[in-house]
């Protein structure tokens, strides 16, 4: 339970943070740092998210081939297709990152 409020507790800074960046205004104010720290939260929690979703597939998928190795060509496309999906959700949150350091 403890896990689950610490969990929770990083949510909303997270969030209190991105909200500070998005209402920044971008002529002349202290508010730039807002935006950068913003944009490396992002990325972090998107990496870090895309690499356990990937290693997890992964894993599933190699366990499955070595129960049942003439399940291979079966477990190929939708792993890759799965990853691909994976990788995807990083990309956007890159370029969330990419717009929120333009307004520095």
């Amino acid at each position: 339970m403890k896990k689950f409020w610490l969990s929770l507790a990083t949510l909303m800074i997270t969030f209190s943070w991105a909200s500070v960046a998005f209402a920044a205004t971008g002529g002349g104010s202290n508010s730039g740092w807002a935006a950068a720290i913003g944009a490396g939260i992002a990325i972090a929690l998107a990496a870090f998210g895309g690499a356990v979703g990937q290693g997890n597939a992964t894993a599933s998928a190699v366990e499955g081939i070595a129960r049942n190795p003439g399940a291979r060509g079966q477990l190929f496309v939708p792993l890759i297709l799965g990853l691909v999906l994976i990788e995807s959700l990083v990309i956007y949150a890159f370029v969330i990152a990419l717009m929120l350091t333009g307004k520095v």
